[in-house]
């Protein structure tokens, strides 16, 4: 076991970083009816944490259940148990239950890949505890069948993203801090989507053309008509800087050289409007649990 390896274990806390959506392009639909997509993913130093304990009879249990959601719903779990089913396919025996306890400090509903990115945290660390060995791309592909924005965390790396979002070609980008607002709402990414007024056609670009600034949000008019704590977080911090939407939102985020800036303008922010900077990380914290193939 090398040591970036070993210094994880059962009493470690894993982390699950967020991310941003530097650009989202919607190209098209497939018959199926999910929706393909273009868009630059950036991981950031904030997010989640998650706890494991090992339970003895087999069972997967979230210590921390979120308001409105099933327990069988929860992309932990779900992830965990899908990992499981693989273990059990692969020959492996039976592995260790665990109890999972989430640290929530990503909103529900805010485009930010909370919840994916707790799944992504689960599928690399319990491979790690379980020691099953899978590489980054299958636990991608496990990844995927609990969401399109799965795959990127457990990739791990900034990515220009195609297809539903599981095409993923590795970018290096520039150090930069963001300034986040989170607006009082939470945003059902289903709705976005199946909004009928929503841009399908944009013309897809190659990474190549891709740079800083570029692009737009196609899923932010949508979300802004719906909610117009969006478009007022929008107004406001396009004061300062060019400001997004990231994901299907509801937050949106605004891009600075300095962190000093950027924090400068945080200070202003409207009273009660929930806003915070995150510097742009390279790698996902927990990158070396997969190797790749």
């Amino acid at each position: 076991m090398s040591a970036a390896h070993a210094r994880w274990n059962w009493q470690s806390v894993y982390p699950a970083p967020a991310k941003l959506n530097l650009f989202l392009h919607v190209i098209g639909r497939r018959a199926d009816g999910y929706h393909l997509l273009q868009t630059v993913f950036r991981l950031i130093e904030r997010g989640d944490s998650l706890r494991f304990s090992p339970r003895q009879d087999g069972q997967l249990c979230v210590m921390t259940p979120l308001p409105g959601v099933r327990a069988d719903d929860d992309l932990s779990v779900r992830a965990a148990r899908l990992l499981q089913a693989e273990a059990s396919a692969q020959g492996r025996g039976c592995v260790p239950g665990v109890d999972i306890s989430v640290e929530k400090r990503l909103p529900l509903g805010g485009g930010l890949g909370g919840g994916s990115s707790d799944a992504a945290t689960v599928l690399l660390a319990l491979n790690h505890l379980w020691q099953l060995g899978l590489r980054r791309k299958r636990l991608q592909e496990i990844g995927l069948a609990l969401g399109a924005d799965v795959p990127f965390f457990v990739f791990g790396r900034n990515a220009f993203a195609q297809g539903v979002g599981d095409a993923l070609q590795a970018l290096d980008l520039p150090a930069r801090h963001y300034l986040v607002l989170q607006p009082a709402v939470s945003v059902s990414t289903a709705a976005i989507f199946s909004a009928p007024e929503l841009r399908r056609d944009t013309p897809p670009v190659s990474v190549g053309e891709w740079s800083a600034g570029f692009g737009r949000n196609d899923l932010q008019s949508v979300a802004c008509a719906r909610f117009r704590e969006i478009a007022d977080c929008l107004d406001w911090l396009s004061r300062f800087a060019e400001a997004r939407m990231t994901g299907s939102g509801a937050c949106v985020f605004a891009e600075f050289a300095d962190r000093d800036l950027a924090e400068d303008v945080c200070r202003r922010a409207p009273p009660g409007l929930r806003a915070w900077v995150a510097a742009g990380v390279e790698r996902h914290p927990l990158y070396d649990l997969a190797a790749d193939d």
